[in-house]
């Protein structure tokens, strides 16, 4: 059974892959094989000789002895955990999109735009590599990303050149999540776990993490597509809407507020999230009631009947819900792989057959290109017993974090740009998995050099 359900996976995920070759929106194979894992799960359990404990890290012991009722109902307890944790992250996810849709809506990114004055590829390649390296950090790679693709569509027009942008963006926010410990799910995971301190967590990784964006993006400068100046459209005559820079520090405002709710309620961050999400969503109804005459006297998508439309309503409504929901399928299925201890098992093989657990440790980077970095350092987790703050939990931050950037699906925050541009998965192999790859490598080889320093 445990061949069929890794079979199961493998064709799930190539459909995933071949997307545009199968005409098959991504969405339908993700949420297929998460159902059907889940049924074989279901249907195999009493002949399953291993259970993992996802929020021990470890396997369950003496499952084999089981009773099928006590085997079925943990199942059960299982599955709901699961639901819960990603619920949590899709939950975050809906309001930090929705709250950039708010500032969409008001023309709040129009802001940045006028800030950046260049036109130069190189140039705009440095800022949106930085800007996503730090803004990353603080209020995690996810909404980075989804922050700064809007900004993009708004400045660059030509699709094949934003796509290499947002690449870009993809590995430059993945490296600044890893050096904060609210910047990545994995990160947080560690720290909340109590493997590493902020502080030392920032000390060991942002000069790997630092290294690791920009060799990437300093290598990018020479490539074609970076090279010249963005075609700028004329003013469309589009009237700047008068609330939108305000709009845009409130929602920007909002969203840093997140980690430090969390720090003082020691609530899951949608939780703040969703606090956020409805301050913001007070000041837009208030401003667009007292400015729909000027700035939105017709509302070409919905009903205008008492002069205004909600622009809370308006921005979920155009939210990527096929995003959502691909996120979904993927973290639920990975969930049922986990469930059976294989992802444990097979990390406690890696160990065995290889004993330089830095070796092991870059080989759980590379895999977290394939498979979700969440369930993988839940494994290391199960896997090691080093103290607090020890350099491997450092390096299992730095792997997980930037190891993702390998593959589109391999982080939050490819899957998330993967959504928004409609970036093909072999694309993104051929054209950005490369310098991602080597971004990983000299960011490793600066963290054993800080390693020695420290």
């Amino acid at each position: 059974m445990e061949t069929l359900i890794i079979l199961v996976f493998a064709l799930g995920y190539l459909a995933i892959t071949l997307e545009h070759n199968l005409k098959l929106d991504k969405l339908i194979p993700a949420l297929g094989m998460m159902a059907a894992l889940w049924a074989l799960v279901s249907f195999g359990i009493d002949a399953f000789p291993n259970w993992f404990d996802s929020s021990g890290h470890k396997l369950v012991e003496g499952f084999a002895g089981f009773a099928s009722e006590e085997k079925h109902h943990l199942l059960e307890e299982t599955l709901l955990h699961h639901l819960g944790k990603t619920a949590e992250i899709l939950f975050f996810l809906l309001g930090a999109m929705t709250i950039v849709e708010i500032i969409d809506y008001f023309d709040g990114f129009a802001t940045f735009k006028s800030y950046i004055k260049t036109k130069s590829k190189k140039k705009l390649l440095w800022i949106f590599a930085f800007l996503a390296f730090i803004l990353s950090a603080i209020i995690d790679n996810l909404t980075a990303t989804i922050v700064l693709i809007t900004i993009l569509q708004k400045i660059i027009k030509d699709r094949n050149t934003r796509l290499y942008f947002a690449g870009m963006i993809i590995i430059a926010a993945n490296a600044g999540g890893a050096w904060s410990p609210i910047g990545d799910v994995t990160t947080t995971m560690l720290w909340i776990g109590k493997k590493v301190s902020a502080g030392k967590l920032v000390e060991f990784l942002i000069v790997p993490s630092l290294i690791c964006m920009m060799v990437p993006t300093l290598i990018a400068t020479f490539l074609k597509p970076f090279k010249g100046n963005i075609e700028v459209e004329e003013n469309e005559g589009k009237p700047v809407d008068s609330y939108g820079a305000r709009m845009l520090y409130i929602g920007l405002g909002a969203i840093v507020f997140v980690p430090f709710f969390k720090t003082f309620t020691h609530l899951p961050p949608y939780v703040g999230m969703m606090l956020s999400l409805s301050v913001v969503g007070a000041f837009a109804e208030m401003y667009s009631r007292s400015s729909f005459t000027i700035s939105h006297p017709i509302d070409e998508e919905g009903d205008n009947s008492e002069g205004h439309h909600s622009p809370v309503h308006l921005a979920l409504s155009k939210i990527e819900m096929p995003s959502v929901l691909f996120f979904f399928g993927i973290l639920m299925a990975v969930a049922a792989l986990e469930s059976l201890g294989l992802l444990f098992i097979g990390a406690e093989s890696l160990k065995t057959v290889i004993p330089d657990t830095d070796i092991v440790v870059m080989l759980l980077g590379v895999a977290s290109a394939v498979v979700d970095n969440v369930p993988l350092v839940a494994a290391s987790m199960g896997m090691f017993n080093e103290p607090m703050d020890h350099h491997l939990w450092h390096f299992v931050a730095y792997s997980a974090g930037t190891g993702g950037s390998m593959l589109i699906i391999g982080s939050a925050a490819g899957v998330v740009a993967m959504g928004m541009e409609k970036i093909d998965f072999f694309w993104y192999f051929k054209n950005i998995a490369w310098l991602a790859a080597i971004g990983f490598v000299v960011g490793a080889i600066a963290f054993f050099g800080m390693r020695m320093i420290l």
